[in-house]
């Protein structure tokens, strides 16, 4: 137990949420000539037991609400509340889903260390935005949706930053920008309940409680919808799963 409490500290610090939609290099990871490669397996058996201790460490409940756990492209957006709430979605998602969805995380933060960078690349699979190359006719929206191509769906975080109790913040603009890029997407909201309390702000080690999951049913851009509105649209959709 306590060895899973380390790993999950590992976790916590390296914060797998960053500031989603900002950047470049989306999924990218410069090499490191100096780092040992690990075995494929050994990747693979992290990856399952990860996924097993999050679930553990959250005694998540996980609901799906009017949507099903699907492997077709989809954005799942979420309120932010943890540095483990990433962690704690895909944990969530049955294996084959789980195997094609890919967490957005600041690149900065996450190529730090060789421990974050093997945890960020090879085990959880993340997108990552350089947020120090921010530049106007540079899209980290473009980015992502290359790095999705045909095949991925990403989990991302629309208020920006982590917040503190039960309310929603507004939303950024990078998820109206993915839903007009690409209106085939299904955008799913997701709520996490209680996550401020199993990691909160400025601790390093999770507290075991129970947490939930609920994954509401999917939405996409109506014609013609104005930004505020769908970006309002949106938060709703995640806060009416919070009263479920």
């Amino acid at each position: 137990m306590l060895k899973h409490l380390g790993l999950m500290k590992t976790l916590a610090t390296s914060g797998i949420s960053g500031k989603p939609l900002e950047g470049k290099d989306a999924g990218v990871c410069p090499p490191r000539a100096a780092e040992p490669r690990v075995p494929a397996a050994v990747t693979a058996g992290l990856r399952v037991l990860l996924a097993l201790i999050a679930r553990f460490i959250s005694g998540a409940s996980v609901r799906w609400v009017n949507c099903q756990p699907d492997t077709c492209q989809r954005v799942y957006f979420a309120n932010h509340t943890s540095h483990l709430d990433a962690v704690v979605i895909w944990a969530a998602l049955p294996s084959p889903v789980r195997a094609v969805t890919r967490p957005v995380a600041a690149k900065d933060y996450w190529v730090a260390n060789s421990v974050r960078r093997y945890l960020a690349c090879e085990v959880f699979n993340a997108l990552l935005i350089d947020r120090q190359e921010i530049k106007i006719h540079h899209s980290p929206v473009a980015e992502i949706l290359e790095a999705m191509g045909d095949k991925y769906s990403v989990i991302i975080f629309p208020e920006g930053g982590r917040t503190l109790g039960p309310d929603v913040a507004p939303f950024k603009s990078g998820l109206y920008y993915l839903a007009k890029r690409r209106p085939d997407l299904e955008l799913v909201p997701v709520y996490l309940d209680n996550m401020n309390r199993i990691l909160p702000r400025g601790e390093f080690l999770p507290v075991p409680l129970l947490t939930r999951v609920i994954f509401g049913p999917p939405m996409w851009l109506e014609s013609g919808e104005p930004k505020q509105a769908f970006l309002e649209r949106a938060r709703q959709a995640v806060v009416r799963l919070r009263d479920l």
